[in-house]
């Protein structure tokens, strides 16, 4: 087992990181359903999957979309941030561009329909911690302006 490979799957040891991927896992199977439908589709076989984190309820991609859950999953594992934000409020941005727009895109259409897939919680919860990142947001650019507007008197 390589140091990376160890590394992941310690970091798929911890609760917080294996249910992130495995809602991720449900999110991404949402969008190939409903728009890779007609492409050739496995149970995913990604470093998470071959841990054994889905279960038996591995998700089914197609190619593409596995390769996105891949990373994501990776993604995921190696964030540095704890506790660990919704990537949308993070301050530090680990997706490169392309990944981040089509991640984007893809949670945003399964988003809305993920409590078919029993994420009706998770869902309260994101909206819940949107509005706490939004109102932190906001009083620390109120105290940077503050900050500021005592330092020009």
């Amino acid at each position: 087992m390589s140091t990376l490979t160890g590394r992941f799957a310690e970091k798929m040891g911890d609760r917080s990181v294996v249910h992130d991927v495995r809602v991720l896992g449900d999110f991404v199977q949402i969008w190939c359903d409903g728009h890779h439908s007609g492409e050739p589709r496995r149970p995913a076989d990604t470093p998470a999957a071959r841990l054994g984190v889905y279960g038996r309820k591995r998700p089914t991609l197609c190619v593409e979309c596995e390769a996105h859950l891949a990373y994501a999953e990776a993604r995921r594992a190696y964030c540095p941030k704890d506790p660990k934000p919704f990537c949308a409020h993070c301050d530090t941005h680990c997706y490169r561009s392309e990944e981040r727009a089509w991640q984007q895109q893809m949670m945003r259409y399964s988003g809305p329909k993920s409590w078919r897939k029993g994420h009706a919680v998770d869902g309260i919860k994101h909206v819940l911690e949107a509005r706490k990142w939004r109102r932190e947001k906001a009083r620390r650019s109120a105290e940077a302006a503050a900050t500021t507007g005592k330092d020009e008197s």
